[in-house]
């Protein structure tokens, strides 16, 4: 459980980023925005550093050229019917581990990472030179991903900040998308409330809060999806240190009414 409430909350965009490229030094990018983004530096206890999904896989080479994929018939006729892109279908069902529904032009399925999302995360947008024919794939170890940029800048500015990997995914029963974490390093993604008193003392039986995810969807508010700003800095946060996993957020196949 986190150790404290906090009373205010303050998100950092990072300034400076460049278009990456597969290769490019990501964690050192980070670092140069982080210089240069007044106020970021030095870094304080109660930051976090949240890091979209899209620089990290464009960096780490997870990119795919849509012209080099033969869709199968199965992935032609729903493109075809729904007016979406057939090598993307084709590309999205080779890529899950488990398809869970086709239906009104989108794909659900379920990652080889365990998450269950639309189009199992494969992005066209925001690919940078090659947008049309370029997706993204997921990072292949987003906890490993944000290990490094962590451990980078903690070389970099003495400070250690855990990192959030963040991506954008859909929800059940409501309209619009926000983000979430799909990687951790250096902070319990949960915070279980279970078996404490809430503020009235009624022992709570139920509550995890998702800590990741809120922090996430907080540094979206600033990152947007069109200003180019693919880092920032939340400060303020409560959160507990902690070496973690994204695969705690999962939900146990025991308790997945909808499988």
């Amino acid at each position: 459980m986190a150790d404290t409430e906090p009373g205010r909350l303050e998100v950092l965009a990072l300034e400076g980023m460049p278009e990456v490229a597969p290769g490019d030094d990501l964690p050192a990018l980070i670092v140069a925005a982080l210089r240069s983004t007044p106020g970021a530096l030095p870094p304080r206890a109660d930051d976090v550093l949240v890091v979209t999904q899209k620089v990290v896989s464009k960096a780490e080479g997870a990119i795919v050229d849509l012209t080099t994929i033969e869709p199968r018939a199965e992935a032609v006729a729903f493109a075809e019917r729904w007016d979406r892109d057939a090598r993307q279908v084709e590309l999205v069902l080779r890529e899950a581990k488990r398809v869970v529904r086709m239906a009104n032009g989108v794909v659900i399925t379920e990652t080889a990472h365990g998450f269950v999302c639309a189009n199992g995360g494969i992005d066209a947008s925001n690919v940078g030179p090659g947008t049309g024919s370029i997706v993204t794939l997921l990072p292949a170890d987003p906890d490993a991903s944000a290990a490094r940029i962590r451990r980078q800048v903690r070389e970099a500015t003495g400070v250690d900040v855990p990192v959030v990997i963040s991506d954008s995914f859909g929800r059940p029963w409501r309209l619009g998308i926000v983000d979430v974490a799909i990687g951790v390093s250096g902070l319990l993604p949960l915070d279980d409330l279970r078996g404490t008193p809430d503020h009235d003392g009624r022992v709570m039986k139920a509550t995890i809060r998702a800590v990741a995810d809120e922090l996430a969807s907080a540094a979206e508010l600033t990152l947007g999806k069109l200003a180019g700003r693919p880092a920032a800095l939340v400060r303020g946060a409560a959160f507990s240190r902690a070496e973690a996993s994204i695969r705690d957020v999962l939900m146990p196949e025991s308790w997945d009414l909808f499988r």
